[in-house]
């Protein structure tokens, strides 16, 4: 766009499923950064496609009683906690409204009343893990650049700015993860920048310091993944003895060497520096060994009442044959394993199922079996006839939900039930849509992992229709 329109005084009237705000002027919808239902604005214009455009605010010419102030220096600036400017009880109340139209939209569904959402206890300091990444190009705000003061070093720790794939947005203080997160990064960054530690330049393929992941419990235990771009032992030794020695509580701390172009680590070894190579968490009646790259859902708390959830959904008695799909490191499956008689867990990631297994013995669990492979070509009729019919089904598949052989198999075997957990309204409404011939929606539950941001996760319960119907003579 050669010019960049202003529109004025435009109301706010609704938000988006990716938490815009959503204007309207001269018959065409406006979708608008930072803003919140009843604001009036003027828009400045960063985008037109047909009949919707993109915009920011310009001016701020009426504020929305839903406003609230962030609570965060960086907010703004930062990818992250996009909503800290929108009253917690209006973010529930959004996302419910996400959900109901969603289901409604998209799936042209018959619904029973969505139950009232599941808000954290905590909006702050939820989260058990963060990455942060070192970048040689941390990000300036205009104010900076404008200031013409000496802005000193470029190097920076924190998050990817969005658009900028090889700047970061330099952290000073971040409300998602408690303490001691926020004092070891800051550590680490004091200690190398003193010692001048090199930090990485994506483009240039450079530098050595690359990512800082830290993982907490809430046993108490942490875990530091340090990753670097070359072998340099020395340099290492010094900055994890002195961390080590900063952080007693730090019970594992853990580096890797990626020389590779990406930052992902899973594919490498892992080097554990001091303590155990893993930590544990307790989640109601069930401990999780995690390791460095193990997947658990990144909020505890919440995680326990989405658990509560499936399993009060479930309604076990002892005799059933369950199957979990998508069952990642098995937390799910490990948490309902005392309600039935067997439960068959199904995922993709080979490291994933390891975990499981490695869980299912910590817990002295022996009515739990997990297979790994694309769900696709394992969840098939000979599976079934090998490890039983299943009563039950749990889902919880990735953002882009099922696969249609997934669903057609599932419309297949006609289990008595399915509980649907995802973390994507719409493409859980598509795939409760291709279900719909055989299954009714019982009940519908959401539950907000991700405070101050637009995500959800939405539990449904599904029912057999006509159970006379059952195609497996059960």
């Amino acid at each position: 766009m050669a010019r960049q329109k202003i529109l004025e005084n435009v109301l706010i009237e609704d938000i988006s499923h990716d938490g815009k705000g959503v204007g309207k002027q001269s018959g065409r919808v406006v979708f608008v950064e930072q803003s919140v239902p009843g604001d009036v604005v003027d828009i400045r214009l960063t985008g037109r496609k047909k009949s919707v455009w993109q915009g920011r605010i310009s001016r701020m010419v009426k504020a929305s009683d839903l406003r609230t102030q962030p609570f965060c220096s960086h907010f703004g600036e930062c990818g992250g906690c996009k909503w800290q400017h929108l009253t917690y009880d209006r973010q529930l109340f959004f996302k419910q409204k996400t959900v109901s139209e969603a289901l409604k939209r998209i799936g042209k569904l018959e619904l029973p009343e969505i139950r009232p959402i599941i808000g954290g206890a905590q909006d702050r300091y939820y989260r058990n893990k963060l990455e942060f990444t070192f970048s040689s190009k941390k990000w300036l705000t205009r104010e900076q650049i404008d200031s013409g003061e000496d802005l000193g070093s470029r190097y920076g720790v924190g998050f990817h700015k969005a658009g900028h794939f090889d700047k970061v947005l330099d952290i000073e203080t971040c409300y998602l993860q408690a303490e001691p997160s926020n004092s070891i990064r800051n550590f680490i960054k004091a200690y190398t920048l003193e010692h001048e530690y090199s930090y990485f330049d994506l483009v240039a393929q450079q530098g050595f310091l690359r990512n800082l992941i830290i993982r907490t419990t809430t046993t108490g235990e942490v875990m530091v993944i340090l990753s670097f771009f070359h072998d340099d032992k020395p340099a290492i030794k010094s900055l994890l003895d002195a961390l080590a020695a900063k952080f007693p509580e730090i019970t594992s701390l853990i580096y890797v060497i990626n020389g590779k172009k990406n930052d992902t680590i899973s594919d490498l070894p892992m080097i554990c520096h001091s303590g155990k190579p893993y930590i544990t968490e307790q989640l109601g009646h069930v401990k999780f060994r995690i390791g460095p790259v193990s997947f658990f859902q990144t909020n505890t708390a919440q995680a326990l009442n989405l658990y509560e959830t499936v399993q009060a959904f479930a309604g076990l008695n002892g005799t059933e044959t369950v199957y979990d799909l998508y069952t990642g490191i098995g937390s799910i499956a490990l948490y309902l394993a005392k309600d039935c008689q067997r439960i068959i867990g199904i995922e993709q990631v080979a490291a994933a199922i390891d975990d499981a297994r490695e869980n299912a013995r910590l817990n002295q669990i022996s009515n739990a079996d997990f297979l790994t492979g694309d769900m696709k070509t394992v969840f098939t009729p000979s599976v079934v006839r090998k490890y039983g019919i299943p009563d039950v089904i749990i889902t919880d598949p990735p953002r882009a939900g099922m696969h249609s052989a997934v669903i057609e198999q599932l419309n297949r075997i006609r289990a008595k039930k399915i509980i649907y957990v995802s973390c994507n309204p719409a493409t859980q409404a598509r795939d409760l849509q291709m279900l719909g011939q055989h299954y009714t929606i019982e009940a519908i539950q959401p539950v907000d992992m991700f405070p101050h941001t637009a995500h959800i996760e939405n539990v449904v319960s599904l029912t057999l229709t006509h159970p006379e119907e059952d195609v497996n003579g059960r």
